[in-house]
């Protein structure tokens, strides 16, 4: 991977994240308890050999930045590795980044100060494990201009992604991005070839199509909606399929950019055997971790008060204070005071579940200090006074509510 820059899209505002977005951007919203969404990525990078590394940041920027600078200062730069927070610096307009394909446009100038021969283009929001060393090399044997990473799904779900038509050689012969109609698999019609949003370019294909692509004034300036399909039609385009790190039976990719579907996908790593494993040893997730104690479960009295977490995770420097936690994700320094239930429900880093609280089914931002007696996520008509409550019933406590016990 030594002539391969690689870039992560970090700048989204993940708006159906909202409130979890609100003061941060979507690859910065914690997950799993300890970790950031753009964690996976990054894990991905260094676990595939990528050393040359620039995230590209835009939105609400500044806690994924300190985060990056934090948790992922473990390269060698005297070997020519780094891992650098690229904000928008108006090199070239006055604007802010207004696409994926502007985002490269506007800082061609790493491409040239690097000089790779590939660019591996990233988004740093999703959750999945990959070798994205050998899609280069698949990249390389096709003699290809631009490789995309590609994953089956059902054709009931492919109006969500661009979807890929490929030939027998696995030369993509056809885009469409997120059809009302997609076309199949041609040996399997109730499935479809979708793009994973990984992209493996030639470094002068890329610079070529960004250029072209900022002159074009109708152009929303997005890879899955300009500049793949021109190159689909002129170039040498191939699809590589997703090869999954995380060694279960179904692959696992997931885009978190809903409530709902962001706390699935907590809620899921609680599992005996979870979809997704965090403690894999030969492909360990990385982050920062806090210089916190040990957590700790106190009071014992059966009847009375009871400090005990089943079928959760619980982080460092969280207290279990004579409450009781059923499946359930705490971060970092969270705290469950006595008498408390928590089930099902995420409780952010610094958090206090106060006595006698009866919380299901619900995100505790980080700080948020909830009452004695408070209840969430029994009378949803009531907690939508307050606060987010998603269609499923899944209930977001913000700093900014109104708490009252």
């Amino acid at each position: 991977m030594q002539h391969v820059l690689t870039m992560v899209m970090a700048g989204g505002v993940g708006e159906r994240l909202h409130p979890l977005t609100r003061e941060r951007a979507k690859p910065a919203v914690p997950f799993g308890g300890m970790y950031r969404i753009v964690d996976f990525t990054l894990s991905n990078c260094i676990n595939s050999g990528c050393r040359r590394i620039q995230v590209l940041v835009q939105y609400k920027s500044h806690s994924l930045t300190r985060h990056i600078r934090t948790a992922w200062d473990i390269v060698h730069r005297e070997l020519g590795e780094f891992i650098d927070v690229v904000p928008p610096q108006m090199r070239v307009s006055d604007n802010w980044y207004l696409g994926t394909a502007d985002a490269i446009y506007q800082n061609l100038f790493l491409l040239e100060d690097d000089q790779p021969k590939q660019v591996l283009i990233l988004s740093g929001d999703h959750i999945y494990k990959m070798n994205y060393q050998k899609m280069v090399l698949a990249h390389r044997e096709h003699e290809a201009d631009l490789t995309i990473a590609a994953i089956p799904v059902s054709i009931q779900e492919a109006h969500q992604f661009g979807v890929l038509q490929v030939d027998l050689s696995g030369r993509i012969v056809g885009f469409q991005e997120k059809p009302a109609d997609p076309i199949p698999l041609p040996d399997d019609p109730q499935t479809c070839l979708a793009s994973m949003g990984v992209y493996s370019f030639d470094k002068q294909v890329l610079r070529n199509a960004v250029l072209e692509d900022a002159e074009c004034p109708n152009s929303s300036h997005d890879f899955g909606k300009d500049i793949i399909p021109k190159l689909v039609d002129s170039h040498r385009v191939y699809a590589y399929i997703f090869q999954d790190e995380n060694k279960k039976e179904a692959f696992y990719w997931r885009d978190v950019g809903t409530i709902e579907a962001y706390w699935e996908a907590n809620i899921d790593l609680v599992e005996v055997d979870p979809q997704f494993n965090l403690y894999d040893q030969e492909w360990p997730m990385r982050t920062n971790l806090p210089m916190l104690p040990p957590a700790k479960f106190v009071f014992a009295s059966p009847g009375e008060r009871f400090g005990v977490a089943v079928d959760s995770i619980v982080s460092p420097g969280c207290i279990i204070s004579g409450g009781m936690v059923n499946r359930s994700v705490l971060a970092p320094a969270a705290r469950v005071n006595s008498y408390a239930y928590v089930d099902e429900s995420i409780v952010f880093a610094g958090a206090s579940v106060g006595r006698y609280c009866q919380i299901r089914r619900a995100i505790i931002e980080k700080n948020v200090q909830l009452p004695e007696h408070t209840v969430i996520g029994h009378n949803l008509e009531e907690d939508a006074r307050h606060f987010r409550v998603t269609p499923k019933g899944i209930v977001v406590v913000e700093s900014a509510a109104p708490l009252t016990g």
